[in-house]
């Protein structure tokens, strides 16, 4: 489906289909889009510079942002990785953007590990290039809750998946 003219004059609404269960087209939109249609020509800069903080300025922004949030966590990046079940080595190369991965599930699992809250982890799949949680996609909306309610380590995350007939976080480790 082509791009279509959005309601807002010259805003074109960019239409992406998610290959979920009904194969629907869905608006990808988010706060920073909304404030974006407010702005006029005249004042991006003004715009760029009070929303500097929600914008990819960099090319490393995401290990940047990582290193950030785990310091503020206190936690180590050896505990992340074994808690998250994905090779300490493995998970240093991407987190420091040496090495890439598609499945957004590891990523998830290094949030989880993290003790990311869902916002945080939301901004960390922004940052990496991956989709956020939809909670209109059962899986994504039993992660976000699972996200907010912690109810125990990838393990236990990974048994309530399973048993309400959801497929568990993939893991490139071994430990499950």
């Amino acid at each position: 489906m082509p791009p279509q003219r959005g309601q807002h004059g010259n805003l074109l609404t960019i239409r992406i289909k998610y290959m979920g269960n009904h194969g629907k087209w869905k608006s990808m939109s988010n706060k920073l889009e909304e404030k974006l249609i407010k702005v006029k020509v005249d004042n991006i800069s003004e715009f760029l510079k009070e929303n500097k903080d929600e914008m990819v300025n960099d090319d490393y922004a995401f290990a940047e942002y990582m290193r950030q949030m785990i310091k503020e966590k206190g936690v180590s990046q050896q505990d992340i990785f074994l808690y998250a079940d994905i090779p300490e080595r493995y998970g240093y190369k991407l987190i420091s953007q040496q090495k890439h991965t598609r499945q957004r599930d590891i990523i998830l699992r290094i949030c989880y590990s993290a003790d990311f809250t869902l916002e945080e982890t939301q901004k960390a799949l922004r940052l990496y290039g991956m989709p956020e949680l939809y909670v209109e996609f059962p899986r994504d909306a039993m992660l976000m809750i699972v996200f907010r309610d912690r109810p125990g380590d990838i393990i236990k995350v990974n048994a309530l998946l399973r048993k309400n007939g959801m497929q568990p976080l993939r893991s490139s480790g071994t430990m499950e």
